[in-house]
């Protein structure tokens, strides 16, 4: 992860005062750009934003989006041109990327490349199998307030273990995968 904040962090300073572009952003990521497509969304579901209505499927239609991506054999994320050419200024990439170096740390002392086999083909492809299926559980488990939360806790960790090439991490995401889908078949049928 610092290494990826470091990167990023060049990519602020190299445009001083000018904006960053997103895909300059995401390109800061290269080949471990699909982890965060994963990740945040799933995690801003998680958080009580997930409660408002229709938020918890928007964002499993984004995750779904990206999953496919990384489901038919994309190293990176692709983004729209108008998404693409979203900009923030290079300073405030600088800022951010400072203020995450402490996560980044965090996770590089937790989360580090064990098993990095199970993060690559075709296991990176079964992830993204299984991220498109808890997304469509999203939509009829958003009937019952935060129930959408398990196969989005689920999506987060696949998107973490993407992000920091952690095998062991992909494993625990398969397991939580299994269990929410469990959940989710348990909860709909009580419906």
């Amino acid at each position: 992860m610092t290494e990826i904040l470091s990167r990023l962090r060049d990519v602020g300073e190299n445009a001083h005062r000018d904006p960053v572009e997103l895909g300059e952003a995401v390109e800061a990521f290269g080949k471990r750009s699909v982890g965060p497509f994963l990740l945040i969304p799933a995690l801003i579901e998680v958080s009580p934003i997930g409660g408002i209505p229709a938020v918890p499927t928007l964002l499993a239609i984004i995750i779904a989006l990206s999953a496919a991506q990384i489901l038919f054999g994309r190293d990176h994320i692709w983004l729209p041109g108008f998404l693409e050419r979203r900009h923030v200024k290079g300073d405030k990439v600088v800022k951010a990327a400072d203020k995450l170096r402490g996560v980044g740390r965090w996770m590089d002392r937790w989360f580090h490349g064990r098993l990095k086999w199970l993060t690559g083909p075709p296991f990176d492809r079964i992830a993204a199998g299984m991220c498109i299926l808890l997304c469509a559980t999203v939509p009829p488990l958003e009937l019952i307030p935060f129930a959408s939360t398990a196969p989005m806790a689920a999506i987060a960790a696949f998107g973490l273990a993407l992000l920091v090439r952690d095998g062991a991490l992909m494993v625990l995401a398969m397991v939580a995968s299994v269990a929410a889908l469990g959940f989710a078949g348990v909860a709909l049928l009580g419906q």
